[in-house]
């Protein structure tokens, strides 16, 4: 280790900055409440970028569409396509040289990205405290690297946000070291700081001439899916059912990783012609909650927007065989629905029918007030679901 790396484990030359460390379009969107409130009460901070996610549709313009300041470091791109033991490994030496640069007292994470995991490496390596915003999820799915690096960095954090009592009560059956807080997920946040300026500013819903509660919005993206041939095969299968049986217009923004395994396995054609099914580019942030919130239902394998279609009151069929988001299954806006297609679309035809009338399981829009309390020694009041379901 260098002369400057040893000089930064006495915490004695650690400044009273807070990092905010981000790379992934879920990752901005869910830090974007905490980087705004950490700005408005002036408290030390700053943004790195790690590269994991670069493009202009699926980076750049978030940080325009959520009136961000831009990062104040920014790692090269990811190399496209690299292992998971490689990307982590080049983001966790970019991060712990500008960590040993900017010298912060904290570092800030958020969710289960190699971003995150090697966002809290660096710093525990570091002696850096370390934040995981939205810890406490769990899939019991080891295929997931999601699952791996969720479970890690819970372990190596001081502070742990825990969006749900759900979520709490899985980091203590996992014994972890640090400080559980309750405090609501902050994508309740983004969604309420945003979602006006989105009916303001987003067009998308005149451009694609859709209408309201008449078309199925798809995302597809994980590996466990897309990286396998029989599984995505499976996937354009359930696609041209639900294009045949319902005739139902359907919507995907197709996620570059999804377009490129749909080529690699010669599926790129057959996708293109189920009727009813219009591929288009990946959208900004706006367009993209406006196109979540006047969907009939959703077809997805993100976490996220399993979250985002809970909170606008748009049911859901999760194409995975497990969900972190059980609270999305507990109060009857999720459906798991796993790949086969014939289950797909009797759990859309199912979603179709659905009252959406449930709870909202994931908080009250000021968790990163709470979360910025803590940090900065003010009194904390856990957010309570049970008093937002009782109101």
């Amino acid at each position: 280790m260098n002369k400057e790396g040893l000089k930064i484990i006495n915490k004695e030359h650690l400044t009273e900055s807070t990092c905010v460390i981000v790379g992934t379009r879920p990752g901005i969107i869910k830090m974007s409440p905490i980087i705004k409130e950490l700005s408005w009460r002036q408290v030390p901070s700053f943004t790195l970028h790690t590269g994991q996610h670069y493009s202009y549709e699926m980076d750049k313009k978030f940080f325009e569409d959520l009136e961000l300041p831009k990062p104040l470091y920014h790692l090269p791109q990811c190399k496209p396509g690299s292992l998971h033991g490689e990307q982590t490994a080049n983001m966790l030496s970019g991060i712990e040289s500008m960590l040993i640069k900017a010298k912060p007292r904290l570092v800030l994470v958020c969710g289960d990205a190699n971003t995150n995991l090697a966002g809290a490496l660096a710093a525990r390596k570091l002696q850096i405290e370390v934040g995981h915003v939205e810890s406490g999820l769990r899939s019991n799915d080891w295929r997931m690297p999601e699952e791996h690096n969720r479970v890690i960095i819970d372990h190596i954090s001081e502070y742990l946000f825990a969006p749900t009592p759900r979520a709490r009560q899985n980091l203590i059956g996992d014994n972890v070291k640090g400080k559980i807080y309750l405090t609501g997920n902050t994508i309740v946040d983004a969604l309420i700081q945003h979602i006006e300026i989105a009916e303001r500013k987003s067009e998308i819903i005149k451009k694609l001439a859709l209408r309201e509660s008449d078309y199925v919005l798809i995302t597809i993206h994980r590996e466990e899916n897309v990286d396998h041939l029989n599984t995505l095969n499976d996937i354009v299968e359930a696609l041209k059912l639900v294009g045949h049986e319902l005739g139902i217009p359907m919507i995907f923004p197709v996620h570059p990783r999804t377009k490129n395994r749909l080529k690699i396995f010669n599926l790129w054609d057959r996708i293109m012609n189920i009727p009813g099914l219009r591929l288009i580019e990946p959208v900004g942030y706006l367009d993209f909650i406006l196109l979540i919130k006047y969907a009939s239902v959703i077809v997805t394998d993100s976490g996220g927007v399993q979250e985002e279609s809970c909170i606008l009151n748009v049911p859901c069929v999760t194409i995975r065989d497990n969900t972190e988001r059980q609270e999305t299954v507990q109060v009857g806006s999720n459906i798991i629905a796993g790949t086969n297609p014939e289950k797909i679309l009797d759990a859309i035809n199912i979603s179709l029918e659905k009252q959406r009338n449930w709870p909202n399981p994931f908080g009250d829009g000021r968790a990163a007030e709470r979360i910025v309390d803590i940090l900065s020694g003010a009194p904390f009041v856990e957010w309570s679901f049970i008093s937002e379901v009782r109101s």
